[in-house]
């Protein structure tokens, strides 16, 4: 543990915090020391830092007599060294601002993937007016699956006229499917339904539908003229499915494409 730069010298008080933490200090030295503390900003963070390494004691106890701690039934004054409480502490410290960098590279990555997953759908369905380009949609994982996958089936439901054309291909794991969806109006949120020959339902992926819609034929913006791709999987084999669904979150069938 170190000290503040400039401060640091044999008996430095600031080096007391940990063995204060610890709880080994005597009635003298504990007083001594939170005076100081009610002036030192670096301690009470230290402190801070350190609170809850009460469960230490009881390690401390539980170490063998040639470590210096005493046994128990032993007398209170033979305490654990003054370096000793200073070790653990440091590698408690030490450990804890790994977790902390390991809490900070965890947000990040998370920030990057919510920063990451609008500018892919912006990419393949269109961000501001104008954006939606051949090069974009090529970059999208969606609709690249979509371009070279064989097995498609389309359907058109005669009320909604919503189109939908859905793309599967087999996994060991069940199957991928990859969603077309045109002349589809927002704000609405959506799911694709994979239902079994047996009957079972599946959620095969979920989105949202933006107020500029998808697909729209007559749409004046480059961006309400995009169809939608997504995909998504299922546990079900191919030849297990019968059929797929378009729903909205409410419970309306948008659309149902054969399998």
């Amino acid at each position: 543990m170190q000290s503040p730069q400039g401060q640091q010298g044999p008996g430095d008080i600031h080096e007391t915090v940990g063995a204060y933490a610890l709880g080994i200090l005597d009635d003298a030295e504990a007083t001594a020391f939170e005076g100081h503390l009610a002036t030192c900003e670096w301690c009470a963070q230290q402190l801070d830092e350190l609170a809850g390494m009460e469960p230490m004691l009881a390690a401390l106890a539980d170490l063998p007599a040639s470590m210096g701690t005493p046994a128990i039934g032993e007398s209170l004054s033979a305490r654990p060294s003054p370096q000793l409480a200073e070790r653990l502490v440091d590698e408690v410290s030490e450990r804890r601002a790994q977790k902390r960098r390991r809490s900070f590279y965890m947000v990040a990555a998370a920030a990057a993937l919510i920063v990451g997953g609008p500018l892919t759908v912006l990419a393949v369905n269109g961000g501001n007016e104008g954006t939606t380009t051949p090069q974009a949609h090529a970059t999208s994982p969606a609709k690249a699956a979509f371009d070279v996958m064989t097995d498609k089936v389309t359907a058109t439901d005669a009320s909604t006229k919503v189109t939908a054309v859905v793309a599967m291909e087999p996994k060991a794991w069940g199957t991928h499917a990859v969603l077309e969806l045109k002349n589809v109006a927002g704000p609405e949120k959506c799911s694709l339904i994979a239902v079994g020959k047996n009957g079972e339902r599946e959620t095969v992926t979920s989105w949202s539908v933006p107020t500029w819609g998808y697909g729209l034929p007559n749409a004046k913006t480059a961006e309400s003229k995009a169809p939608l791709y997504v995909h998504g999987g299922a546990a079900f084999t191919p030849n297990e499915i019968d059929h797929f669904e378009v729903m909205t979150f409410d419970g309306k069938q948008l659309v149902e494409v054969d399998a």
